[in-house]
């Protein structure tokens, strides 16, 4: 199974429901909070190609995007088979 990693701020309701989903289906991920840990920013935005929002999720070297996006990939069933690679 593939690392996941998500990049959060602690009142972003959008991080929230990612790890949400995240949890619910048992997968275990690293969080960034990038408010405690400001100098970690600069490398989601590295690793995001510029993205400064959070949530930027990562499902092992693979850029995932936000909430939508990981939410996008549930309803089309290709979550399952990518965290499974």
């Amino acid at each position: 199974m593939n690392n996941v990693e998500i990049y959060t701020s602690p009142f972003c309701g959008f991080c929230h429901a990612a790890t949400r989903l995240l949890k619910s289906k048992g997968i275990s991920f690293s969080e960034v909070d990038v408010a405690r840990e400001p100098k970690r920013r600069q490398e989601m935005l590295s690793r995001a190609n510029g993205r400064h929002t959070v949530p930027q999720i990562f499902i092992g070297e693979t850029h995932i995007g936000g909430c939508d996006e990981l939410y996008a990939l549930e309803r089309s069933g290709k979550l399952d088979p990518l965290l499974a690679t």
